[in-house]
Parts: structure tokens; C-alpha cells; sequence
């Protein structure tokens, strides 16, 4: 069983295509990513992937940085098989989109050459949050096809089951699954990921904690110097106020809820200075340590929508990119982090330049909920060209589905199987 990772590649568009860039996306969101020119939904592994333009601005010296097309995907591992499919299956359609960047090689080039031009502009996510880590697409799929077979089975047997204690019930289920060819895998517990991807992750789990630990004694006296000039630059911080354009609210409704989930795209200037800097690094850091060892098993600090998030440091660390995929409105999602982990939205976005003004980094923020709202939409990128490879199935119908598998193997009592039964 694979883990899941982030895929980031960034590439400048050439001069004046822009605007043409950004309408032919329009165009291949409204024709859907799953048919041609891109076929994602024959790519394995990949459970959402979106195409869009980073517009060109000019960072706080007032140097331009120009504008962009980028490719995201929440893929299986390995990369290095994802890149491959691109160009095999969905070459088409990236040969085209990736035309209008500067340098591309185009379809005349051979597989091995855009091979190499796409892991060169490759770039690592600061930190990624899974929603379940090791829990693959084909797994996901999998399960919800399990799931509608056993409700088709109860239903086509509702009069010969109707006085069945439920033990019993559960035992003709099991038994039909058995019986049942195609569905017979889920007798048997998914794979757990690859032995030698677990060490890695238990040896930097174990291994941060054991290699800051010489450094604490510095850090606790680093903490109140930094604490103390980083709420004098909070003094100074010049929150925008601004509301956003009712054009770009449009432009951007028009592209959300068009299935259970949603993508979020957002990306932002960080504050100027060392300080801002050093913060953003280590809160990043921070997140990346957390999501990987603490967060990975549908939860993300008590918001339970979310598929997955990741945080991208580009322009030298000039702009922070956030991404995500989640369920639900936009309203809602935005509701539930302020509700649930507000003092965490302020330590990444507090960093950011024109965010509502906090108090020693965790404070405030978030909690002026409407200029939260503004300052979110203000950022917020539009994403017209959005793949999902489930698009009918919330982050709680993925684990319901995953329980369901889980309750046909080992013992239950009959209070376990009657609460099993009600998930179907």
C-alpha cells in the first residue's frame, strides 16, 4: 500500500499568455478533467489534481514576479511513476497547458526530456497533511463500490433477514463478500505502507525531538527575546480592510460546489524582515512534524473535513502557497477552522502581509471572523481546472466506507454488530 504525496510543479508563463492561459482552463474545467485531453481518470493513483495561473505581482521591494502555471496533485507514491502516467496518459493535455510556459519542450521532444524539464520544476511542500495517511485511491474506490454491493444485498434480502439477530446479519454478509469474486479482498485488511517508507518517518519522529533537545536550554532563553520583538512588530502590522471585488467573489462562486469537495488555492506575501522570516520557518516546520506523526488519521486538530492541505514556501520564500482539497462550502470551512483551530491559522497566516492584526501570534486574527473572511477570499486563487477521482464522497463517507471494510473481519459482540450495521 502506498503513502500519499504532494506533487508542486511551477513554471513561468511566457510573456503575455497569461490571460489566454487562464480562459483555456476555464475551458477544460467546464469539459471535466477525467475525459480527453487529459484522461485523469484512467492515471492511478491520483486522488485530486488541479491546474492554475498564479497571476504576476510585485513583491514588497516592487520587483515583479511573473506569472505562472501550476500543476498540484495528492497522488500515491512513488513520484516518479506519477510523472510518468502525466506524460503517457494525460500528455496531451499537459503538453498543451505546459506549452505556454517558457523553456517547455513540447510534443516533438522525447518522454525523457519533458521527464527531466518536469522534476526540474518540481518543488517540495513545506509541510502536507493526509487525510488517512497510507489509505490509497484504489482503496478508496474500492470500499465504496464494497459498501453499495452489501446495501444492494441487504436490500435485495430485507424479507428473508428481516428476523435475523444482528450477528446473524452480519455473518450472511460475510458470507455473501466471500462468495462474491470481485469482492472478496475485503475479507482481508489493507496493506499497511512499505516497511522501509515506516522507518523513515519513525526515525524523523523520533529523531527531531532528539536532536533539538541539546538546543532546549538556548531556546528557552531564545523564546521571550523572540515573543518580545515579534508583539512589537504586531504593533506596527498594518491589517487590509479592503473587501474583496464583487467581480472576483463571481468568478469565484461560479467555481465552487460542484460536488462534495471543493478546492482551496490561496497564496499571499510574507511580512517583511528576518524575524517574519525565521517565524514562518519554524511554524511551518512545526506543522510538517505535526501532520506527519499526529494528524494522520482523519483528523486535522478537530476539523474532520479536510482531504488534504499542504503549504508551499516559492519566490525565495517570498510568498507562501496554500492548497487544499475539503468538503462542504466555503463557508463552512472557513467556519469550522475558526471555530476549531483559529490560534493555528494564525500562526501561518499571521505572517502574512495585510492579515487581520493578532496578539502575540495566536491571538486575534482569525477570531475578527469577517475580516478573517475577507482577507481569505482577497488571496484565494481561482481554480477552474479541478480533478477528483471521488467526487461524490465526503472525507466521512471514505471512513464509514473503511469501517464498514474493517467490521467484516474479526470477532464482535452483538452490540458492535448492531452499531456496524447502522453505518450501512
Amino acid at each position: 500500500m502506498p503513502h500519499q504525496i504532494a506533487v508542486t510543479i511551477r513554471a513561468p508563463i511566457d510573456e503575455g499568455r497569461a490571460d489566454e492561459l487562464r480562459k483555456r482552463l476555464v475551458e477544460v474545467g467546464r469539459a471535466g478533467m477525467a475525459g480527453a485531453p487529459f484522461r485523469f481518470d484512467r492515471l492511478p493513483g491520483v486522488h485530486f489534481a488541479r491546474f492554475f495561473v498564479l497571476p504576476e505581482q510585485q513583491d514588497l521591494t516592487g520587483a515583479v514576479i511573473p506569472a505562472g502555471l501550476v500543476y498540484l496533485g495528492e497522488v500515491d507514491a512513488p513520484l516518479g511513476r506519477h510523472l510518468a502516467n502525466l506524460l503517457d496518459v494525460a500528455g496531451e493535455g499537459v503538453d498543451e497547458v505546459f506549452g505556454y510556459c517558457t523553456g517547455y519542450p513540447g510534443t516533438g521532444a522525447s518522454r525523457t526530456t519533458r521527464l527531466r524539464w518536469l522534476r526540474a520544476h518540481s518543488m517540495p511542500a513545506d509541510a502536507f497533511y493526509v487525510n488517512t495517511i497510507g489509505r490509497g485511491q484504489a482503496q478508496i474506490r474500492a470500499e465504496a463500490t464494497l459498501r453499495a454491493a452489501i446495501e444492494e444485498f441487504l436490500d435485495g434480502q430485507h424479507e428473508d433477514l428481516s428476523d435475523r439477530t444482528p450477528l446473524q446479519i452480519r455473518q450472511e454478509i460475510r458470507a455473501y463478500v466471500n462468495d462474491t469474486p470481485e469482492l472478496a479482498w475485503a475479507l482481508h485488511p489493507p496493506p499497511r505502507p512499505a516497511l522501509s517508507w515506516r522507518a523513515k518517518e519513525a526515525l524523523h519522529r523520533f529523531g527531531v525531538p532528539a536532536l533539538l533537545l541539546p538546543a532546549l536550554p538556548a531556546l528557552i532563553v531564545a523564546a521571550p527575546v523572540w515573543a518580545v520583538l515579534l508583539r512589537l512588530h504586531e504593533l506596527r502590522d498594518e491589517p487590509d480592510t479592503e473587501r474583496p471585488a464583487p467581480e472576483q467573489l463571481q468568478e469565484l462562486a461560479e467555481l465552487e460546489d460542484l460536488a462534495a469537495q471543493n478546492p482551496f488555492t490561496a497564496v499571499g506575501l510574507v511580512k517583511p524582515g528576518p524575524l517574519r522570516g525565521l517565524t514562518i520557518r519554524l511554524v511551518l516546520s512545526a506543522i510538517d512534524y505535526a501532520v506527519r506523526h499526529h494528524y494522520g488519521h482523519a483528523d486535522l486538530a478537530g476539523v474532520k473535513t479536510i482531504h488534504f492541505a499542504r503549504w508551499v514556501s516559492m519566490d525565495d520564500r517570498r510568498r507562501v502557497l496554500f492548497a487544499s482539497d475539503y468538503d462542504g462550502s466555503l463557508e463552512s470551512y472557513m467556519d469550522d477552522f475558526i471555530d476549531k483551530v483559529a490560534w493555528g491559522l494564525n500562526a501561518v497566516f499571521g505572517n502574512g502581509v495585510g492579515y487581520p492584526r493578532t496578539r502575540w501570534l495566536l491571538f486575534g486574527g482569525a477570531r475578527d471572523e469577517q475580516a478573517f473572511k475577507y482577507y481569505l477570499r482577497r488571496h484565494q486563487i481561482p481554480t477552474a481546472a479541478w480533478y477528483s477521482a471521488y467526487e461524490s464522497l465526503t472525507a466521512r463517507n471514505i471512513e464509514r466506507n473503511a469501517l464498514i471494510r474493517a467490521g467484516l473481519n474479526g470477532e464482535m459482540s452483538p452490540a458492535e454488530a448492531e452499531r456496524w450495521l447502522r453505518m450501512l
